[in-house]
């Protein structure tokens, strides 16, 4: 099952790839494995899977300790400050950074583990209250504070557009993030470059493909509802 449901979405991107003259292997899609146990990661990556997501520290740290090394994972949930240590050297990519303090304190922990850290910056591109992420208008300037921080790199941006039916609804924060990136490339900050944009989920994965993701995070599509009382 969840091996056919990852044939559906990929057949998708490529469709949305060829809508918007993209090259497949620019896309990557991520297997978002929260409160899914082991068995079913396996199943993913025996499929294909080498990117996972994961929203909480702890299952990140528990699944990376037994499942296979080539695997990259993903922080893509809120990250608090007092669990950045325990993820310095596990993931490949912080999707989830929206303050300085946060930023500073995977700086201090990089440093401490003479490691470097890979991040995008979260913007909340429809100004939704119950989302976290620094508002467009304030991207850049967070981007440079975070610039000349040792042993982090931002490069690039990511949002969690709004839940719709309809994922057309979804096109224009996609369009806004693919902007912001294309204006702060443009500035030529240091340690920073706007290669990889983070957006659409499940609902909407493909529009966001045709605005220029270059990750997209599936959980529903690939393993099926979410299980909370796990």
């Amino acid at each position: 099952m969840i091996q056919e449901r990852m044939r559906q979405v990929r057949e998708r991107m490529d469709v949305s790839c060829k809508k918007g003259s993209r090259d497949p292997s620019d896309v990557v899609l991520i297997a978002v494995s929260k409160t899914k146990p082991v068995e079913m990661l396996m199943e993913a990556y025996q499929a294909g899977a080498r990117d996972f997501g994961e929203n909480k520290v702890q299952e990140l740290v528990e699944k990376s300790d037994v499942l296979p090394k080539d695997i990259r994972w993903h922080m893509i949930g809120h990250l608090q400050r007092n669990k950045v240590k325990y993820l310095i050297g596990r993931v490949w990519m912080i999707h989830s950074v929206d303050s300085l303090r946060l930023a500073e304190e995977i700086s201090r922990e990089a440093v401490k583990k003479q490691t470097t850290v890979n991040i995008l910056i979260e913007v909340n591109v429809a100004r939704e209250e119950s989302k976290f992420g620094v508002m467009a208008e304030d991207a850049e300037n967070l981007i440079r504070e975070i610039s000349v921080l040792p042993g982090v790199y931002v490069k690039g941006l990511m949002t969690i557009a709004p839940y719709v039916e309809d994922a057309e609804k979804n096109r224009k924060y996609f369009a806004c993030l693919k902007q912001l990136a294309v204006d702060i490339e443009r500035k030529n900050i240091d340690n920073v470059s706007m290669n990889f944009l983070s957006m659409g989920m499940t609902a909407d994965y493909w529009v966001a493909v045709e605005e220029g993701a270059s990750f997209v995070r599936v959980g529903t599509g690939i393993f099926g509802e979410r299980d909370y009382g796990a």
